[in-house]
Protein backbone atom coordinates (compact mmCIF):
# COMPACT_ATOMS: atom_id res chain seq x y z
CA UNK A 1 0.00 0.00 0.00
CA UNK A 2 0.79 3.96 -0.37
CA UNK A 3 0.59 5.66 3.21
CA UNK A 4 -1.16 9.17 2.47
CA UNK A 5 -0.66 11.43 5.68
CA UNK A 6 -4.15 13.23 6.25
CA UNK A 7 -3.47 16.92 7.63
CA UNK A 8 -6.67 18.44 9.23
CA UNK A 9 -6.32 22.36 10.75
CA UNK A 10 -8.74 22.73 13.68
CA UNK A 11 -10.38 26.05 14.48
CA UNK A 12 -14.18 25.69 14.88
CA UNK A 13 -16.59 27.09 17.39
CA UNK A 14 -19.17 24.07 16.98
CA UNK A 15 -18.94 20.65 18.25
CA UNK A 16 -19.45 17.79 15.60
CA UNK A 17 -17.70 19.88 12.57
CA UNK A 18 -14.49 17.72 12.79
CA UNK A 19 -15.88 14.53 13.45
CA UNK A 20 -17.79 14.95 10.27
CA UNK A 21 -14.72 15.40 8.10
CA UNK A 22 -13.02 12.68 10.48
CA UNK A 23 -15.35 10.45 9.33
CA UNK A 24 -15.14 11.11 5.74
CA UNK A 25 -11.59 10.03 6.52
CA UNK A 26 -12.31 6.90 8.10
CA UNK A 27 -14.47 6.23 5.17
CA UNK A 28 -12.08 6.44 2.47
CA UNK A 29 -11.49 2.91 -0.04
CA UNK A 30 -8.13 3.71 0.12
CA UNK A 31 -7.10 1.95 3.89
CA UNK A 32 -3.56 3.30 4.40
CA UNK A 33 -3.19 6.40 6.07
CA UNK A 34 -2.66 8.34 9.27
CA UNK A 35 -4.54 11.24 10.35
CA UNK A 36 -2.49 14.84 12.12
CA UNK A 37 -4.96 16.71 13.49
CA UNK A 38 -3.19 20.59 14.37
CA UNK A 39 -5.66 22.09 17.22
CA UNK A 40 -5.18 25.62 16.39
CA UNK A 41 -6.52 27.11 19.68
CA UNK A 42 -10.12 26.07 18.74
CA UNK A 43 -12.71 27.79 20.74
CA UNK A 44 -14.54 24.19 20.81
CA UNK A 45 -12.23 21.64 22.26
CA UNK A 46 -11.00 18.81 19.92
CA UNK A 47 -11.64 15.85 22.13
CA UNK A 48 -15.20 16.86 21.70
CA UNK A 49 -14.94 15.19 18.34
CA UNK A 50 -12.97 12.40 18.76
CA UNK A 51 -15.53 10.71 20.49
CA UNK A 52 -17.28 7.84 18.73
CA UNK A 53 -14.57 6.51 17.07
CA UNK A 54 -12.67 3.22 17.66
CA UNK A 55 -9.62 2.51 19.82
CA UNK A 56 -8.25 1.33 16.77
CA UNK A 57 -8.91 5.07 14.42
CA UNK A 58 -8.04 7.08 17.68
CA UNK A 59 -4.86 5.11 17.11
CA UNK A 60 -4.45 6.83 14.04
CA UNK A 61 -5.06 10.32 14.48
CA UNK A 62 -2.06 12.61 16.03
CA UNK A 63 -3.73 15.91 17.65
CA UNK A 64 -1.24 18.27 17.95
CA UNK A 65 -2.27 21.59 19.98
CA UNK A 66 -0.64 24.96 19.56
CA UNK A 67 -1.06 28.80 20.18
CA UNK A 68 -3.38 30.29 17.61
CA UNK A 69 -1.42 30.43 13.97
CA UNK A 70 -3.78 30.63 11.83
CA UNK A 71 -4.67 27.71 9.21
CA UNK A 72 -1.22 28.33 6.71
CA UNK A 73 0.74 28.33 10.42
CA UNK A 74 -1.50 24.90 11.59
CA UNK A 75 -0.81 23.23 8.10
CA UNK A 76 2.84 24.12 8.88
CA UNK A 77 2.68 22.37 11.65
CA UNK A 78 1.14 19.15 10.17
CA UNK A 79 3.73 19.28 7.39
CA UNK A 80 6.24 19.24 9.83
CA UNK A 81 4.98 15.83 11.69
CA UNK A 82 4.42 13.96 8.65
CA UNK A 83 5.91 10.31 9.44
CA UNK A 84 9.11 9.11 8.00
CA UNK A 85 6.93 6.60 5.98
CA UNK A 86 4.30 8.62 4.34
CA UNK A 87 4.46 8.74 0.75
CA UNK A 88 1.61 11.38 0.18
CA UNK A 89 0.35 14.55 2.45
CA UNK A 90 -3.59 15.01 1.94
CA UNK A 91 -5.03 17.93 3.17
CA UNK A 92 -8.45 18.56 4.53
CA UNK A 93 -10.34 21.68 6.36
CA UNK A 94 -11.81 20.63 9.00
CA UNK A 95 -15.19 21.72 7.95
CA UNK A 96 -15.62 19.88 4.46
CA UNK A 97 -15.43 16.39 3.79
CA UNK A 98 -13.45 13.99 1.41
CA UNK A 99 -15.72 11.08 -0.92
CA UNK A 100 -14.86 7.83 -0.39
CA UNK A 101 -12.56 7.47 -3.18
CA UNK A 102 -10.87 10.75 -3.26
CA UNK A 103 -7.27 8.89 -1.31
CA UNK A 104 -7.87 6.08 -3.89
CA UNK A 105 -8.09 7.95 -7.15
CA UNK A 106 -5.19 10.46 -5.75
CA UNK A 107 -2.89 7.71 -4.95
CA UNK A 108 -3.79 5.98 -8.38
CA UNK A 109 -2.91 8.91 -10.56
CA UNK A 110 0.00 10.37 -9.12
CA UNK A 111 1.43 6.94 -8.91
CA UNK A 112 0.48 5.87 -12.40
CA UNK A 113 1.47 8.92 -14.18
CA UNK A 114 4.70 9.69 -11.86
CA UNK A 115 3.51 13.18 -10.19
CA UNK A 116 3.63 14.69 -7.04
CA UNK A 117 0.89 17.02 -6.88
CA UNK A 118 -2.92 16.42 -7.56
CA UNK A 119 -6.28 18.27 -7.12
CA UNK A 120 -9.67 16.97 -7.94
CA UNK A 121 -12.93 18.60 -8.07
CA UNK A 122 -14.73 20.03 -4.83
CA UNK A 123 -18.34 20.90 -4.86
CA UNK A 124 -20.51 23.44 -2.47
CA UNK A 125 -23.78 25.08 -2.22
CA UNK A 126 -24.75 28.41 -3.23
CA UNK A 127 -21.94 30.46 -1.67
CA UNK A 128 -19.76 28.21 -3.27
CA UNK A 129 -20.38 29.63 -6.73
CA UNK A 130 -17.29 31.41 -7.64
CA UNK A 131 -15.86 27.79 -7.97
CA UNK A 132 -15.67 25.69 -10.92
CA UNK A 133 -14.89 21.97 -11.66
CA UNK A 134 -11.80 20.82 -13.32
CA UNK A 135 -14.09 19.34 -16.18
CA UNK A 136 -14.28 23.29 -17.02
CA UNK A 137 -10.90 24.20 -17.65
CA UNK A 138 -11.48 22.57 -20.93
CA UNK A 139 -13.65 25.43 -22.07
CA UNK A 140 -10.39 28.13 -21.52
CA UNK A 141 -7.28 26.03 -22.16
CA UNK A 142 -5.56 22.96 -23.36
CA UNK A 143 -6.30 19.94 -21.78
CA UNK A 144 -4.57 16.55 -22.16
CA UNK A 145 -6.84 13.71 -21.44
CA UNK A 146 -4.37 10.77 -19.38
CA UNK A 147 -6.84 8.80 -18.44
CA UNK A 148 -11.15 7.84 -18.65
CA UNK A 149 -11.53 6.29 -15.39
CA UNK A 150 -10.92 8.10 -13.05
CA UNK A 151 -11.29 10.74 -16.00
CA UNK A 152 -7.68 12.62 -15.08
CA UNK A 153 -6.12 15.45 -17.10
CA UNK A 154 -3.13 17.35 -16.97
CA UNK A 155 -2.87 21.23 -18.05
CA UNK A 156 0.25 21.75 -19.87
CA UNK A 157 0.54 26.08 -18.66
CA UNK A 158 -1.13 24.87 -15.84
CA UNK A 159 0.61 27.79 -13.47
CA UNK A 160 -0.47 30.51 -16.04
CA UNK A 161 -4.09 29.15 -16.23
CA UNK A 162 -4.14 29.48 -12.44
CA UNK A 163 -3.24 32.97 -12.39
CA UNK A 164 -5.96 33.72 -14.69
CA UNK A 165 -8.90 32.04 -12.39
CA UNK A 166 -7.39 29.37 -9.71
CA UNK A 167 -11.03 29.19 -8.51
CA UNK A 168 -10.84 25.44 -9.60
CA UNK A 169 -8.30 24.67 -6.74
CA UNK A 170 -8.85 23.71 -3.13
CA UNK A 171 -6.80 22.67 -0.63
CA UNK A 172 -9.41 20.03 0.77
CA UNK A 173 -8.84 18.14 -2.77
CA UNK A 174 -5.13 18.56 -2.87
CA UNK A 175 -2.75 15.71 -2.44
CA UNK A 176 1.32 16.37 -2.80
CA UNK A 177 4.23 14.04 -2.80
CA UNK A 178 7.48 14.05 -0.55
CA UNK A 179 9.42 16.02 -2.69
CA UNK A 180 6.90 18.91 -2.04
CA UNK A 181 5.51 18.52 1.46
CA UNK A 182 9.23 18.28 2.99
CA UNK A 183 10.19 21.55 1.76
CA UNK A 184 7.08 23.81 0.30
CA UNK A 185 5.43 25.81 2.85
CA UNK A 186 2.64 28.06 3.62
CA UNK A 187 2.98 32.16 4.42
CA UNK A 188 1.04 31.69 7.55
CA UNK A 189 1.35 35.56 8.50
CA UNK A 190 -0.94 35.98 5.49
CA UNK A 191 -3.52 34.29 7.38
CA UNK A 192 -6.41 36.88 6.10
CA UNK A 193 -4.96 36.53 2.42
CA UNK A 194 -4.10 34.40 -0.11
CA UNK A 195 -1.66 32.32 1.43
CA UNK A 196 -2.83 29.14 -0.45
CA UNK A 197 -2.68 30.82 -3.53
CA UNK A 198 1.19 31.14 -3.12
CA UNK A 199 1.01 27.50 -1.61
CA UNK A 200 -0.70 26.17 -4.89
CA UNK A 201 1.52 28.03 -7.72
CA UNK A 202 4.81 26.86 -5.76
CA UNK A 203 3.67 24.20 -5.93
CA UNK A 204 3.03 23.82 -9.28
CA UNK A 205 6.65 25.47 -10.03
CA UNK A 206 8.11 22.96 -8.44
CA UNK A 207 6.28 19.52 -9.14
CA UNK A 208 7.80 17.02 -11.47
CA UNK A 209 4.00 16.57 -12.80
CA UNK A 210 0.79 17.84 -11.16
CA UNK A 211 -2.44 15.98 -12.60
CA UNK A 212 -6.11 17.29 -11.95
CA UNK A 213 -9.23 14.91 -11.54
CA UNK A 214 -13.01 15.59 -12.61
CA UNK A 215 -14.43 13.59 -10.50
CA UNK A 216 -15.66 15.51 -6.89
CA UNK A 217 -12.87 15.10 -4.51
CA UNK A 218 -14.56 16.86 -1.32
CA UNK A 219 -17.65 18.56 -0.60
CA UNK A 220 -17.42 21.95 1.36
CA UNK A 221 -18.63 22.36 4.45
CA UNK A 222 -20.30 25.41 5.98
CA UNK A 223 -17.85 25.98 9.59
CA UNK A 224 -15.79 29.22 10.28
CA UNK A 225 -14.36 30.57 7.15
CA UNK A 226 -11.88 33.55 7.83
CA UNK A 227 -11.52 34.71 4.05
CA UNK A 228 -15.06 35.04 2.90
CA UNK A 229 -16.51 35.95 6.72
CA UNK A 230 -15.21 39.71 6.44
CA UNK A 231 -17.12 42.17 4.26
CA UNK A 232 -15.87 46.00 3.43
CA UNK A 233 -17.46 47.37 6.95
CA UNK A 234 -14.79 45.02 9.03
CA UNK A 235 -12.12 46.32 10.68
CA UNK A 236 -10.07 43.82 9.47
CA UNK A 237 -11.17 43.97 5.67
CA UNK A 238 -8.43 46.17 5.04
CA UNK A 239 -5.51 43.58 6.57
CA UNK A 240 -6.86 41.20 4.43
CA UNK A 241 -6.66 43.72 1.22
CA UNK A 242 -3.11 44.32 2.03
CA UNK A 243 -2.41 40.55 2.94
CA UNK A 244 -3.78 40.00 -0.52
CA UNK A 245 -1.21 41.97 -2.43
CA UNK A 246 1.34 40.98 -0.37
CA UNK A 247 0.73 38.00 -1.76
CA UNK A 248 0.67 38.88 -4.64
CA UNK A 249 3.63 40.45 -4.84
CA UNK A 250 5.70 37.84 -3.52
CA UNK A 251 4.15 35.90 -6.17
CA UNK A 252 5.32 37.89 -8.57
CA UNK A 253 8.93 39.01 -7.36
CA UNK A 254 9.74 34.76 -6.20
CA UNK A 255 9.56 33.26 -10.15
CA UNK A 256 9.31 34.35 -13.30
CA UNK A 257 6.96 35.11 -15.33
CA UNK A 258 5.72 35.22 -18.59
CA UNK A 259 4.29 39.02 -19.91
CA UNK A 260 0.38 37.40 -19.34
CA UNK A 261 1.16 36.07 -16.21
CA UNK A 262 2.73 39.38 -14.96
CA UNK A 263 -0.19 41.05 -16.41
CA UNK A 264 -2.72 38.69 -14.33
CA UNK A 265 -0.86 39.07 -11.36
CA UNK A 266 -0.93 43.01 -11.43
CA UNK A 267 -4.37 42.87 -12.24
CA UNK A 268 -5.29 40.95 -8.97
CA UNK A 269 -2.94 43.69 -7.24
CA UNK A 270 -5.11 46.41 -8.80
CA UNK A 271 -8.31 44.60 -7.32
CA UNK A 272 -6.88 44.07 -4.21
CA UNK A 273 -6.02 47.89 -3.92
CA UNK A 274 -9.19 49.46 -5.29
CA UNK A 275 -11.22 47.23 -2.75
CA UNK A 276 -9.03 48.57 0.14
CA UNK A 277 -10.12 52.18 -1.03
CA UNK A 278 -13.80 51.28 -1.65
CA UNK A 279 -13.53 49.91 2.28
CA UNK A 280 -11.79 53.10 3.33
CA UNK A 281 -14.41 55.49 1.81
CA UNK A 282 -16.91 53.81 3.30
CA UNK A 283 -15.83 54.36 7.36
CA UNK A 284 -15.33 58.04 5.76
CA UNK A 285 -18.88 58.25 4.65
CA UNK A 286 -19.93 56.79 7.52
CA UNK A 287 -17.35 59.43 9.50
CA UNK A 288 -15.57 57.13 10.70
CA UNK A 289 -11.78 57.25 11.13
CA UNK A 290 -10.19 55.20 8.17
CA UNK A 291 -7.11 53.31 8.92
CA UNK A 292 -4.21 55.61 8.26
CA UNK A 293 -1.64 53.79 9.86
CA UNK A 294 -2.02 50.38 7.52
CA UNK A 295 -2.19 52.90 4.54
CA UNK A 296 0.54 54.57 4.84
CA UNK A 297 2.39 50.86 5.40
CA UNK A 298 0.98 50.06 2.36
CA UNK A 299 1.60 53.41 0.18
CA UNK A 300 5.25 52.80 1.75
CA UNK A 301 5.42 49.52 0.09
CA UNK A 302 3.17 50.05 -3.00
CA UNK A 303 3.45 53.46 -4.76
CA UNK A 304 0.86 52.36 -7.16
CA UNK A 305 -2.26 53.01 -4.21
CA UNK A 306 -1.72 56.46 -4.47
CA UNK A 307 -2.26 56.53 -7.89
CA UNK A 308 -5.41 54.51 -7.39
CA UNK A 309 -6.47 56.98 -4.59
CA UNK A 310 -6.23 59.53 -7.11
CA UNK A 311 -8.08 57.70 -10.17
CA UNK A 312 -11.02 56.43 -7.60
CA UNK A 313 -10.93 60.29 -6.39
CA UNK A 314 -11.25 61.56 -9.90
CA UNK A 315 -14.10 59.06 -10.12
CA UNK A 316 -16.26 60.00 -7.75
CA UNK A 317 -15.35 63.71 -8.65
CA UNK A 318 -16.81 62.84 -11.85
CA UNK A 319 -19.69 61.32 -10.56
Amino acid sequence: MTKCTAIIPYYQRQPGILHRALKSVFAQTHPDFDVIVVDDASPSPVELDLEGFSLEERARITVIKQPNAGPGGARNMGLEHIPADSTYAAFLDSDDEWTPDHLKNAVAGLSLFDADCYWASIKGGDAFYYHFGVSALADVTTVNRLSEEPPIVEVPDLAGVMLKNWSFMHLSCMVIGENLFRKVRFEAELRLAAEDVLFFYECVRNAQRSILSETVGATRGEGINIFHGLDNDSPQFLKQQFNTWVALDRLENGFPHKPEDKASIESYKQTARRQALWGQMRLVRKRKVPQLGLLAEWAWRDPKILRSAVELAVSKISR
